[in-house]
């Protein structure tokens, strides 16, 4: 114990000065954006490499099983994208949907967290690939979650399993909408608010998303419903949905882009300037 305190008496001029230093970054990182984007950004590099390397040795002994639900998962992707095709509405009946505005790009999940209350996923592509933030990400069951985070060649994922985390949902059979949300309790349900009590719910109808904004296209799966209750004060359902996608076990995900979400934003931000 003495050989402890005489340690710090010894070097304390230099505990003092690495506190203060450590101090001084947090409060650098925290009051500008600049530099904590640059954190994160190096965070997300750094840990993106350890990920990868502790992936890539794990894969080496699940090989065999891996090609084998990647096959699956690519045909499932297939089928699931030519509905989509069939859902979205074209401006030019000629030329084909998927042709001119959504792009795709495949990744590996490198990290999952789904036992937190605000799950994160880490993907093996970044902005070297052309990921940006806000793309969405989709498995071939269903929704996934939306880009947070790029790094050159990683990316981090807000997970569906995230409070924070909101999807824009309907029911497929009858264009009821509300709002997609998670409880923090168990990571195969979801729940669904805003849903009128005059929409007609019954068990194991399928939700899908609705396109009401650019990250997601209209039609991607979800889940279906578990069980629902009507709120005590207000006339909306309360929902509990069974994801489509197994969230703790994915492996591959795939990201999708809006070619024109760009050109939507900045029409929707000027006209709400305009009404401003």
């Amino acid at each position: 114990m003495q050989q402890i305190i005489y340690f710090f008496i010894r070097n304390k001029n230099f505990l003092l000065f690495f506190v203060l230093f450590l101090v001084s970054v947090f409060l650098t990182i925290n009051s500008h954006s600049y530099h904590k984007n640059q954190y994160v950004n190096s965070a997300n590099f750094i840990s993106g490499g350890v990920f990868s390397i502790k992936s890539s040795i794990t894969d080496y002994f699940d090989l065999k099983d891996q090609n084998k639900k990647l096959t699956e998962e690519n045909r499932l992707l297939r089928l699931h994208l030519q509905n989509i095709e069939e859902i979205i509405p074209s401006l030019d009946s000629i030329q084909p949907v998927s042709d001119s505005v959504y792009s795709i790009v495949g990744a590996k999940v490198i990290n999952n967290s789904y036992s937190k209350t605000k799950n994160q996923l880490t993907i093996n592509k970044g902005s070297a690939d052309d990921v940006v933030i806000d793309m969405g990400v989709i498995s071939s069951e269903g929704v996934v979650g939306i880009v947070s985070h790029t790094s050159k060649n990683f990316a981090s994922v807000q997970s569906i399993l995230n409070s924070n985390s909101q999807v824009a949902a309907k029911f497929k059979k009858s264009n009821h909408f509300g709002t997609m949300l998670w409880d923090g309790k168990n990571p195969n349900v979801v729940q669904l608010k805003e849903i009128p009590r005059v929409a007609n719910v019954a068990l194991g109808d399928t939700i899908v998303t609705d396109g009401r904004s650019t990250i997601f296209p209209e039609g991607v799966l979800i889940g279906t419903v578990k069980d629902f209750v009507i709120e005590d004060v207000g006339d909306y359902y309360n929902i509990n949905i069974d994801l489509f996608t197994d969230m703790t076990s994915l492996k591959h995900v795939y990201l999708i882009a809006r070619k024109d979400a760009k050109e939507i934003k900045e029409l929707e931000k000027e006209a709400t300037h305009v009404e401003q």
